[in-house]
């Protein structure tokens, strides 16, 4: 014969007269909501994260080149207004949206390439520039540079070859290129300067969408400003990856220290940037919701004991362990909790495919709501804690 189930119920339906199911609906109502909003809030942040994951894309790591705002004359004037000194640099670095940064290196040497094409070859002047590797969005094959063997890898703006194939190619009479074939295309590289010069086989070996410049390794960068470089090295632009894109105080230290940014997106970071503000303020809006509704069940509770305060004296009288008749109410909440994260869970994942209909036309790949799930239980589990722990903590002063 089970004893304590029967005392249990004994204990169950002695105390359940006084409960209000109005109380207990109105907290129920108000944990799902704010849970709920909470919960599907931060899938839609990992949703649109996830589509967004490319390098090219706005919610990706993004970057801005920033370089010396040129005004009237410039340095026909004598100024030298075209240079990022070391004092800015470091103090770009210390600032909290900046999380890294590297510089641009120029060529202090003479540049010419000669493309061959069938029958045609063309002869242009041109410039070189390096950066660290981490600020490259490709990793191209061979990128290094050896002097024994000297081969010279070069990485375009994928705006240079879009101006070549649709402006110089149609006026010239000259064949459009792909990137695949550009890479075939011959092409040697005259260096000179401190009276020397000498001719390098190159070859184009990919194309970026980050950096407008036309990119060495810095191996080779190095080699060529020793031997042929001629001035001393500076730092005319420099690339800074942010740890907050859009955020307003980028233009506004740009502004004050009269600096401009080039090749970034705006339009694209501001809106990363206000996707990240209005999820933080939709999940602090449903954690207030949360946190109401926590109280309304603590303060229905305390209502609760204050009822049964006779019938918790005469169950103390009769042999009952504060732990016993706790162990009602800890029951009722938990099962009233789990209640609350199933169907909270459940409206994230009709809100998750809703939003996976409206996107379908576009083949993405969506973030899996499991992370999410578990960010809901342990919610459930933590509130469900403070909850006994509250119960267990009245229900001992009322005994004692």
């Amino acid at each position: 014969m089970n004893l304590t189930g029967n005392n249990d119920n004994l204990i169950w339906r002695l105390l359940r007269r006084n409960i209000s199911a109005a109380q207990l609906c109105g907290y129920a109502l108000s944990n799902f909501v704010g849970l709920a909003i909470i919960l599907t809030a931060l899938q839609f942040y990992m949703e649109i994260s996830s589509i967004f994951s490319d390098d090219d894309t706005f919610l990706s790591r993004d970057y801005i080149c920033i370089s010396p705002k040129v005004s009237g004359l410039g340095s026909l004037t004598g100024g030298n207004s075209a240079i990022i000194d070391s004092t800015t640099i470091a103090d770009i670095r210390r600032q909290d949206w900046a999380r890294s940064v590297g510089t641009f290196t120029s060529a202090r040497y003479n540049v010419a390439a000669s493309l061959d094409m069938g029958s045609r070859s063309i002869s242009t002047s041109l410039f070189f520039e390096s950066v660290p590797d981490d600020f490259f969005d490709i990793t191209p094959p061979g990128w290094t540079f050896d002097p024994a063997h000297p081969e010279i890898p070069v990485v375009l703006s994928k705006d240079y070859l879009t101006l070549y194939n649709f402006g110089f190619a149609s006026s010239h009479g000259l064949p459009r290129l792909s990137e695949s074939m550009i890479g075939l295309v011959p092409l040697r590289v005259s260096i000179s300067g401190r009276g020397r010069q000498e001719w390098i086989p190159a070859r184009i070996v990919g194309f970026s969408s980050r950096l407008n410049t036309i990119a060495v390794p810095e191996a080779f960068m190095t080699w060529a400003n020793d031997n042929f470089g001629e001035g001393l090295p500076e730092t005319s632009r420099i690339i800074v990856e942010l740890s907050r894109p859009g955020d307003p105080a980028i233009g506004k230290y740009l502004e004050e220290h009269r600096l401009e940014s080039a090749g970034d997106n705006r339009d694209t970071s501001t809106a990363a940037y206000f996707l990240s503000v209005l999820t933080a303020v939709v999940v602090g809006i449903g954690a207030a919701i949360s946190l109401l509704a926590f109280f309304i069940l603590m303060l229905s509770i305390n209502l609760l004991l204050q009822k049964n305060r006779d019938k918790l004296h005469n169950l103390m009288s009769l042999g009952y362990t504060p732990a016993q008749v706790a162990h009602q109410y800890c029951r009722m909440v938990a099962v009233i909790n789990l209640a609350v994260c199933t169907a909270s869970v459940v409206a994230m994942l009709a809100a998750r495919t809703a939003m996976h209909s409206a996107l379908a036309s576009l083949d993405l790949e969506f973030f899996s709501p499991w992370p999410v799930i578990g960010i809901g239980t342990a919610v459930t589990v933590a509130v469900s804690l403070l909850n006994f722990s509250f119960i267990r903590r009245r229900m001992r002063q009322y005994y004692y």
